[in-house]
């Protein structure tokens, strides 16, 4: 199969017959062999119905529905393991991604190479200073710190390569992070295309400031976990020894100093005790915290899996 094109979903029964045969269109007219595998993340209207309206009319759709509302990571996620095709393409159901832009990004994949493609809305529609502005913000801070040099990590238009989505996992709300997933499975052609935004013609937005806040911290999460998942004691370790020598380089210019004035005032009545004291045991919390770690990561599942390129004569 040429194409699987995922579409998570949440209350949008309004978009999704125009959305399908916008996409039938397209794959018709370039000769793909295809399949729409729509994921309706525990939606409230009639969303589900649509979808089994528009399946008994076309078996290229498939549907997968939640039970509740569990977040586009998780829709994403279900998504990328139902599909088949050689080339994986996502898209939000709202029609603000156009299915015009599926052959080039089609043919980045295929022709130009590249194991994950990212569209960049340059010119946007949205509302400036609720999401245009904190957008900017939000992706210059996970530029800097990925080392991967995209305009618009959150752009629901995306291309992958089979491989790559069957190689990451997308939990919680690291849908916006997927690059970054993909860099740290080993995958390195990334790339960019500039692609259509358009107005929301029907419904209204579903995400919040609330976003920014919770992306901020999954960077924070997800850059820990891609360096040290598999190495945690390199970590709190290497703290745990720089707040363990603080506790005692101070311990010992308290001791030094008492030695030299002996009739000074206890050492208890030191400020300098008690932060050599915490010192100390923040360090040991930090070595035990190591160790503990690198335990559950021991004997954690996939804890010895690694992506492998291919094999010859084996």
């Amino acid at each position: 199969m040429d194409l699987s094109i995922v579409v998570p979903l949440y209350n949008e029964d309004e978009s999704l017959p125009e959305l399908t045969e916008w996409i039938h269109r397209v794959c018709t007219e370039h000769g793909y062999s295809y399949e729409v595998i729509l994921v309706d993340d525990g939606s409230t209207d009639r969303s589900w119905e649509v979808i089994q309206e528009l399946r008994s009319r076309n078996p290229q759709l498939k549907g997968i529905r939640f039970q509740r509302n569990y977040g586009k990571s998780a829709a994403l996620n279900e998504g990328f393991k139902a599909a088949g095709g050689d080339v994986i393409i996502t898209m939000d159901a709202d029609l603000q991604d156009s299915p015009d832009e599926i052959p080039e990004l089609h043919r980045m994949i295929k022709e130009d190479g590249f194991d994950l493609v990212s569209g960049w809305k340059k010119k946007r529609y949205d509302n400036k200073f609720t999401k245009n502005l904190p957008s900017k913000l939000f992706n210059a801070a996970t530029r800097r710190m990925s080392k991967i040099h995209l305009h618009d990590f959150n752009c629901g238009l995306k291309a992958y390569r089979r491989k790559v989505v069957k190689s990451v996992e997308v939990y919680g709300e690291m849908h916006r992070y997927i690059p970054v997933l993909a860099k740290w499975a080993g995958f390195r052609k990334i790339g960019e295309k500039v692609v259509e935004h358009r107005a929301r013609k029907y419904g209204v937005t579903k995400f919040g400031w609330e976003r920014f806040v919770n992306g901020f911290l999954d960077l924070l999460s997800i850059s820990f976990v891609g360096k040290f998942s598999k190495r945690p004691m390199h970590f709190f370790g290497l703290w745990g020894t720089v707040f363990f020598l603080l506790g005692f380089i101070t311990t010992l210019w308290l001791i030094i100093g008492k030695i030299a004035n002996p009739n000074e005032s206890p050492l208890t009545n030191k400020p300098g005790f008690y932060l050599a004291l915490a010192f100390v045991l923040m360090g040991l919390q930090l070595f035990l915290a190591g160790f503990v770690s690198e335990l559950v990561a021991r004997n954690a599942p996939g804890r010895n899996s690694y992506l492998i390129e291919e094999k010859t004569g084996i």
